[in-house]
């Protein structure tokens, strides 16, 4: 099985800005864990839900299309629903945001059932050093590309991280499809 899928051009340089700017004048929440528990050693991050921001209704219906799309060509898994909002995600070097090595499959009812995970770079290359997005999969680590628009996909199961951001800052949006255990 492949580390993970990219998707070259999933957004347009004006809709990641456009994200990013819509994501700045939102409230923002420190990112926590399953079960709304915190480990800053593990996770140092902010967040904002999409379905919390104002103009974004479109957005859902582009990770759709692009979660269909790579499912039916790659990894064929039972998906039947999104059952969280997508998150922006901030890490900045102040905080030297990141997020060690971890898998999205937790062991809360929604977390359980994340089987695709699409993680969408909306920061230009330039804005930040470190925060690369690293899937470990087949005992390779191979790290995702740093494009802004670029997609990737991977599955939940999937160990991956976030390197420290150690200058700038760097934007993703991140959803999870959803459907019944793996067997």
């Amino acid at each position: 099985m492949i580390a993970f899928h990219p998707v070259e051009a999933a957004f347009s340089a004006v809709e990641c800005a456009q994200l990013v700017e819509i994501a700045r004048a939102a409230p923002t929440r420190d990112a926590g864990l399953v079960r709304a528990g915190r480990d800053h050693n593990l996770r140092r991050a902010d967040l904002v839900w999409v379905d919390d921001l104002p103009e974004t209704d479109w957005v859902m219906d582009r990770l759709i299309a692009l979660v269909r799309e790579a499912n039916r060509a790659l990894f064929d898994f039972d998906l039947q629903d999104f059952g969280e909002s997508p998150q922006i995600a901030r890490y900045g070097a102040e905080r030297e945001g990141h997020f060690g090595w971890h898998s999205d499959i937790g062991d809360s009812p929604l977390a359980a059932r994340r089987k695709l995970t699409l993680v969408t770079q909306l920061s230009e290359d330039v804005a930040y050093k470190g925060g690369t997005l690293e899937v470990w999969m087949n005992a390779n680590v191979s790290t995702a590309p740093l494009k802004q628009g670029t997609a990737v996909l991977f599955p939940s199961f999937a160990l991956h991280r976030v390197q420290p951001v150690t200058q700038g800052e760097r934007f993703s949006l991140t959803v999870w499809a959803h459907g019944p255990a793996f067997r």
